[in-house]
């Protein structure tokens, strides 16, 4: 039946019988929720073509049927809406939801997740014939559309995995499309799909959950009572999962990295870490920062090391969860600490500059580096893989430093975040900690005088110490390995010295990172 006024169409499904409901006039496609069949509506007539994936039990915080508010804008009004369907999307970089959200006036409204975050965005009236071919795109690249300069943020293959609810397009399962996404220094995201012609433009700016007003919001971080869990495909140890958007997590028996990226029931993939770091700050641990609790889900040791340099050097990064505020990261590096959150926008900057510029403040840079992820522990909102090479480069301002900026590029992605640095005492008492303030404070660095000889007798002894340290290291000794293994774990013994030992810099050079660059 047709019920006018609210526009809802309801007809039997062509494939069970089951009723199957068209909530606006726009909707011409939507998925049986009891036999999963991809139906599509050519006026009062339902046609079966074929038969949905079911979605993956993800533990989204959103649902089908739930209704809230978009904020309004200056002068003007709150829009209802209601979630209608959902598209679950994988691809080179991770996998998504994208929220189909009914408007009063009858328009859909997207709302998809960004790096932890989620982004409100609406399809543009932009001419799409004028944008370049999808092979033409390049990361990093910056380009106008209507007025409006952007950054190349990723360039990735998807595909459909699977679909609920309506839509008021039919979407193609497993079909490889190319998905664009822009950047602006005004906090704009620009995205492009190419899964039909002309690519359909989507604009969208980020936005709070709380701020959209959705009734039955999870509003802490923990378990649901039924409990996620399932078997380590390595040791069979039962594994839980406690956050909602987890998509790679640590065995707690073996160590092992594993993937649930498809969901639990789908293939888990894992890989074996050896050499374990222990982490200063224990996960699951309750900090607070800035009157909130955030807890630690997440830890990752990583190395960096310039261009042109051997000495490896290594920094450790802690990933905050808050069930409102979503995921942010605490470094920790021969620096000091920092406390850093990803942006949704991109910074004004140009390949090759010495400087970026976001909010209208310019950020100076302070080293570029390659940097590895060596070691994995918890839970992360990305598929985390050990041995994933990342190029960054770390900008600052303001006294000391104090301001952080950084961007970490993949072959697919360019993330920014933004951070400050924050005084040991400061980390030490948010986790309630200060009784172990000296283990939170840096290695001292203190100065060394020459006196009235120079530097000459320093110069003389360091070409004396490499020349010994080169004729008494091992013939088919791997020093590069050795050094890599130092900046993975300071407590390393080398194998391959026959007298004294080797160090590295451990940090000298950077040591701050964006802390993640996945969907």
């Amino acid at each position: 039946m047709t019920t006018d006024s609210q526009r809802i169409y309801s007809a039997p499904c062509p494939g069970c019988g089951a009723p199957v409901e068209f909530a606006s006039a726009q909707a011409v496609f939507a998925v049986c929720p009891y036999c999963q069949s991809a139906i599509v509506r050519n006026g009062e007539v339902l046609k079966r073509i074929g038969k949905m994936a079911e979605v993956f039990d993800d533990y989204s915080p959103l649902k089908l049927g739930q209704q809230g508010q978009i904020p309004p804008k200056a002068g003007g009004k709150a829009e209802a809406f209601s979630l209608v369907g959902r598209l679950q999307v994988k691809g080179d970089t991770g996998t998504w939801n994208e929220w189909q959200a009914l408007l009063d006036d009858g328009s859909i409204a997207v709302i998809s997740e960004d790096n932890g975050q989620f982004v409100l965005s609406r399809e543009s009236t932009a001419k799409a014939q004028s944008l370049p071919d999808e092979k033409r795109w390049r990361l990093g690249q910056n380009v106008a559309i209507n007025g409006v300069q952007y950054s190349v943020a990723s360039v990735v293959q998807a595909q459909l995995l699977a679909a609920e609810g309506q839509m008021p397009h039919q979407p193609e399962l497993g079909k490889p499309f190319t998905a664009v996404e822009l950047r602006a220094d005004n906090d704009t995201v620009l995205s492009i799909d190419y899964s039909d012609h002309p690519p359909a433009i989507y604009i969208g700016a980020p936005i709070k959950l709380t701020d959209l007003k959705i009734a039955g919001l999870k509003s802490a971080s923990g378990k649901k009572e039924k409990g996620r869990h399932f078997n380590c495909p390595r040791c069979a140890a039962r594994i839980d999962i406690k956050l909602d958007t987890t998509q790679s997590l640590t065995c707690p028996s073996c160590g092992s990295i594993i993937d649930v990226s498809q969901g639990i029931g789908g293939e888990l993939s894992h890989a074996l870490q050896d050499e374990p770091v222990k982490p200063l700050i224990a996960l699951g641990k309750l900090g607070k920062f800035a009157g909130s609790n955030w807890q630690v889900v997440g830890f990752q040791h990583r190395m960096g090391v310039e261009p042109g340099d051997d000495e490896y050097f290594g920094w450790d990064e802690y990933l905050l969860y808050h069930a409102q505020q979503g995921f942010q990261f605490l470094v920790n590096s021969s620096e000091g600490w920092s406390l850093v959150k990803t942006l949704t926008g991109a910074p004004h900057y140009k390949p090759g500059n010495s400087s970026a510029t976001w909010n209208k403040q310019t950020y100076q840079l302070q080293s570029s580096y390659q940097a590895e992820t060596s070691y994995v522990l918890g839970e992360f909102y990305w598929p985390v893989v050990r041995g994933q090479k990342t190029d960054n480069a770390d900008f600052a301002r303001g006294e000391n430093g104090v301001q952080l900026l950084s961007r970490e590029a993949d072959r697919k992605e360019v993330n920014w975040s933004m951070g400050r640095k924050l005084a040991p005492e400061t980390v030490a008492s948010a986790f309630g900690m200060l009784d172990q303030l000296e283990k939170f404070k840096p290695a001292s660095t203190e100065s060394i005088s020459f006196g009235k000889l120079g530097c000459m007798p320093i110069i003389v002894g360091l070409v004396i110490l490499f020349v010994l340290i080169s004729w008494l290291w091992p013939k088919g000794c791997d020093q590069d390995a050795e050094r890599r293994a130092y900046a993975a774990d300071p407590s390393y013994v080398s194998k391959c010295k026959s007298s004294g030992g080797y160090r590295s810099s451990g940090g000298s050079w950077g040591g701050y990172s964006s802390g993640g660059s996945h969907k």
